[in-house]
């Protein structure tokens, strides 16, 4: 009996704990739990991205059907109060105050107050204007977060809206979206306004609303709906048609979020600013409403021009940027039967006779008319191998959609308003069978530019603001251009550069969409490129500006002196003419009869000034006349030039003379 205890007491502490299930999440539980992934990192980066997203949507969805966008962004502050009520809470005072985070010990409140008088003090003896001393607040005293402040954003649209039946599933299931496929678009992962959604349902619990027409609709839907985060599906709460009176089409979307403002709100302009820039052919109506209305802003970004880039085609894919998993995929999605028909139909720059050689190429095996969906595993290897072996034609890039450098440059002007500015836009290139265009700008002067570089990025006609550091384009602006062999001088100048990549693939650096990287060389050679042909431009019209400079100033100079040098002339001649009635000095005719003018003072010092004057003006046209011929610029004389002929007879002139100088000047 003991030996059996034993054996049981043994069986039991060498018992194996009990293995956990196997658990899986949905993609919208993951990225409530990431949602720094998607740019979603704190308040006020979740109200940033809120309406980047918005606003990036609703310019997909005009340009689609080739409208001019109008889009209307506001925010709205909710207060504390306000929310309550909102969701039907009633506010309750403190009970315990030491509960609260913000709660203020006596002993920290005497540090604080300390800390303050001593600061006032301070602030009284400097009594200069420069010496400037931070007042302590009592905000910064405490170690609170301080009350949570709730924004109600509204973003509307004239685009092409959504079908009703489809708008649950378009806002309420992460990763799904209709801009999956290899297209140049602004958005790729379905991710934008559904994490809109999510932060929303995180930080207030409160549904979205969306309200949508499609052209011609003579109703108009709504729809209110939050996001079942373990199921990844949408909970509807209202989904309705109204009438639509109007004939409005687009979509107008609600959500209610956490945010805050203060920390933000340059950047959220700028980012609407950028977005005028890349896009001036879209208004752009932004406002902040606030419950202090000295807080209100209105901004409206105009429409500078009505020509709009091309829609973005969608293309297929090359073969050299395919892998295993997009083959069998393919494979499995096709319409064709043949392995001919396959690799002419679903690649590009692969025609017949081309898709032949490479069948034969790929071994016995294979066959132009041996059925596509029959490829074992092995033979779609060895069909990737040989895409990774072969030779293609580069794609063109008729499928993207650039700016252009028209409206680039009108999206310059209209914002920044720079003394000069340049803009080069470079053929398609490709990067791992990839087209992508580089289009730049540089400006030199402006409204609000700071001195220095200002480096604006864009990717797909998108704002980049974050993550500048990394970025190829900073790294191409600050180590690669010798800014000082173009004339200009990248410490005290105020260069503007701009550079927009579009691409049916942009390298990101993470789904955050903020920055793209510089280890692609393709990418980084072709930015290189197009900013030093901007600065070639720029080069020739400072030259232009330098030289014109010179001129003004030497001819400043040069007028300067008219005062001193026509009194001294004039005395001299007046010395001299004293000297000839007296002593009747023997001198040529003309000269005679200049000094008999002096005597009799039809020539004073008034008519000697107009005199070197005119011939300044006329030496100054002159040199202006000839730079403009030589720089191949055509211009008439505005008025006929006479050159008298030389006299044979030769005479000696004395260049020191007074009568040389003032035949000079007449």
């Amino acid at each position: 009996m003991e030996v059996n205890d034993n054996k049981k007491s043994k069986t039991k502490s060498t018992r194996k704990p009990k293995e956990t299930l196997l658990k899986q999440k949905s993609p919208a539980e993951f990225f409530a739990e990431n949602k720094n992934i998607a740019g979603f990192d704190n308040p006020g980066k979740c109200l940033y991205t809120t309406i980047r997203e918005l606003v990036e949507n609703s310019l997909d969805s005009a340009e689609s059907m080739s409208e001019l966008p109008v889009v209307d962004i506001t925010i709205e502050e909710i207060g504390k109060n306000k929310f309550n009520s909102m969701i039907g809470l009633v506010d309750r005072e403190r009970v315990d105050q030491e509960l609260y985070d913000d709660y203020e010990t006596a002993k920290d409140r005497e540090k604080r107050l300390a800390k303050e008088a001593r600061a006032q003090e301070i602030l009284a003896k400097n009594v200069a204007p420069r010496k400037k001393v931070k007042e302590t607040s009592a905000a910064k005293g405490t170690k609170g977060r301080g009350e949570a402040s709730f924004y109600k954003v509204t973003c509307k649209d004239n685009g092409r809206g959504m079908p009703h039946d489809d708008i649950p599933n378009m806002f309420g299931r992460v990763l799904s979206g209709t801009k999956y496929g290899l297209k140049q678009t602004r958005g790729k992962f379905g991710l934008g306004a559904k994490m809109a959604l999510i932060w929303s349902k995180m930080s207030t619990g409160l549904p979205i609303e969306i309200s949508s027409s499609m052209r011609g609709q003579k109703y108009t839907s709504f729809c209110r709906l939050d996001i079942d985060i373990h199921q990844n599906i949408p909970h509807v709460h209202l989904h309705e048609k109204w009438s639509n009176d109007d004939g409005w089409h687009g979509a107008e979307i609600q959500v209610i979020i956490e945010g805050n403002w203060t920390t933000y709100r340059s950047k959220i302009l700028h980012y609407m600013r950028q977005m005028a820039v890349i896009t001036p052919y879209a208004q752009f109506l932004f406002r902040f409403i606030s419950d202090a209305s000295d807080k209100n802003i209105t901004i409206k970004f105009a429409r500078r021009t009505d020509v709009m880039p091309p829609v973005p085609l969608e293309t297929k894919h090359h073969p050299s940027s395919v892998d295993l998993l997009l083959i069998k995929r393919l494979i499995a999605e096709t319409s064709k039967h043949t392995l001919l028909q396959f690799l002419q139909h679903e690649f590009v720059n692969i025609g017949k006779s081309h898709a032949e050689r490479l069948i034969g190429e790929m071994g016995p095996e294979f066959c132009p008319k041996m059925a596509v969906k029959s490829l074992t595993d092995q033979q779609i290897v060895r069909i990737h191998q040989l895409f990774r072996q072969a030779k293609f034609d580069d794609p063109t890039g008729e499928c993207l959609s650039p700016a252009g450098e028209y409206n680039l440059r009108l999206g310059i002007v209209k914002e920044l308003h720079p003394d000069m500015v340049a803009t080069f836009s470079g053929s398609a290139q490709v990067f791992e069978g990839h087209p992508f265009i580089v289009e730049a700008g540089v400006s030199v002067g402006g409204k609000d530019v700071k001195q220095g570089l200002n480096i604006f990025r864009f990717a797909n006609r998108i704002p980049l603001l974050f993550e500048q550091g990394a970025d190829v384009v900073t790294r191409t602006a600050l180590k690669r251009i010798n800014w000082g062999n173009y004339k200009i001088n990248q410490l005290q100048d105020r260069i503007g550069v701009f550079v927009s990549i579009v691409s049916t693939k942009i390298p990101f650096k993470g789904t955050g969409k903020e920055y793209i990287g510089d280890d692609i060389n393709e990418i980084a050679t072709a930015v290189k490129s197009a900013v030093q042909q901007c600065c070639i431009q720029l080069k020739s019209k400072i030259m232009k500006k330098l030289q014109a400079r010179e001129q003004q100033d030497r001819k400043r100079n040069l007028s300067k002196y008219i005062p001193d040098a026509s009194g001294a002339v004039y005395d001299v001649l007046k010395e001299m003419a004293q000297s000839y009635r007296s002593k009747k000095k023997r001198c040529e005719e003309m000269d005679a009869e200049i000094l008999h003018k002096v005597f009799t003072h039809e020539i004073t010092k008034e008519t000697l000034r107009e005199k070197l004057a005119q011939h300044i003006e006329q030496v100054d046209y002159e040199m202006a006349l000839e730079y403009a011929t030589q720089s191949g610029v055509s211009e008439e004389p505005r008025e006929d030039i006479y050159v008298q002929t030389l006299q044979a007879e030769n005479k000696s002139i004395d260049f020191r003379s007074p009568f040389f100088v003032f035949r000079l000047i007449c």
